[in-house]
């Protein structure tokens, strides 16, 4: 029987920074990254202590792997117009906050920046991006490598293995048929339900985990007014699309409008100049004998 769960943003606030429920993030990590992730330890920053003003919307996590790597799974639910920025600046953050003084530059961090967006983020068709840092040659159209001697220094295959990588899953744009185990994860993402057929790794451990029956009295009450707080934004979000409809909407009518007055005044003009009565005028554009007289006024001054 497929099971109705908390939702995951919810979960990684409150619940997957226990040791014990390390497999859930495990899982989704590996599915995505097509690797065997094991989460060292939960790290905290300045980018993901939790204030008042951000307990309800943003919601970040940074870890760290057994490859000694950066990982932050960052998840926004309304809109940002410059969250592109954001994700830059959240691992340029991590990457110098694990930097410590005195380090050399080659003893930094890998940093992966993972996105989980529940709005159009950008233009594409996709759901699943991946951002990588690489270097090509102006004139020979060649890409730039690591030599031998920094691919053993580092530990590194590529240039782009040094650089923040970036990954960016645009939930409402998955249209529900999981083809895959990543699918299998970017349809709880959305749905908050597990499918009895799902195998994708840690899903089984999210169904057991992020049952809300499970869930103590308090976290229930927590849980319920998170989802009131998301239902509230929806609303306020969908009222001021509206609004600004209706605004869009005055704004060309008020053009319309003017345009005709123009059009008609225009109009009046010809007729005066044709020798036409003022009565005549009104009845053909509308306009009032007095702006007529106004008009003709004008003309005669010319």
């Amino acid at each position: 029987m497929n099971k109705k769960l908390i939702r995951f943003d919810w979960a990684v606030k409150k619940l997957l920074r226990n040791k014990a429920n390390f497999a859930i993030l495990e899982g989704f990590l590996s599915e995505l990254l097509f690797d065997d992730i094991r989460i060292e330890k939960i790290l905290e920053s300045e980018g993901n202590q939790e204030t008042e003003d951000d307990k309800y919307n943003r919601v970040d996590i940074l870890t760290q792997n057994s490859k000694n790597e950066l990982i932050i799974v960052e998840i926004q639910n309304t809109y940002e117009i410059d969250f592109f920025h954001r994700m830059a600046f959240g691992a340029s953050k991590a990457l110098t906050e694990n930097l410590s003084l005195g380090q050399a530059y080659s003893e930094i961090k890998k940093v992966i920046s993972i996105n989980i967006v529940y709005f159009d983020l950008g233009q594409g068709q996709d759901y699943v991006y991946k951002g990588s840092t690489n270097f090509l040659g102006l004139h020979e159209k060649d890409t730039l490598t690591l030599s031998d001697k920094q691919k053993i220094a580092f530990s590194k295959e590529k240039v782009s293995d040094i650089f923040p990588e970036f990954y960016i899953i645009k939930v409402n744009k998955f249209n529900d048929v999981a083809k895959d185990t990543l699918d299998e994860w970017v349809y709880f993402l959305k749905n908050s339900e597990v499918k009895d057929e799902f195998k994708a790794k840690g899903l089984k451990e999210a169904g057991e985990v992020l049952d809300y029956m499970r869930l103590p009295q308090d976290d229930q009450f927590s849980y319920n007014r998170y989802l009131d707080y998301l239902h509230y934004k929806a609303s306020e979000i969908l009222t001021i699309k509206d609004e600004e409809k209706w605004r869009i909407k005055e704004a060309e009518e008020t053009a319309r409008q003017s345009e005709r007055q123009n059009r008609n005044i225009e109009i009046a003009k010809n007729a005066i100049i044709k020798g036409a009565d003022n009565q005549f005028i009104a009845d053909i554009t509308g306009l009032s004998l007095s702006q007529i007289e106004e008009i003709r006024i004008d003309l005669d001054k010319k």
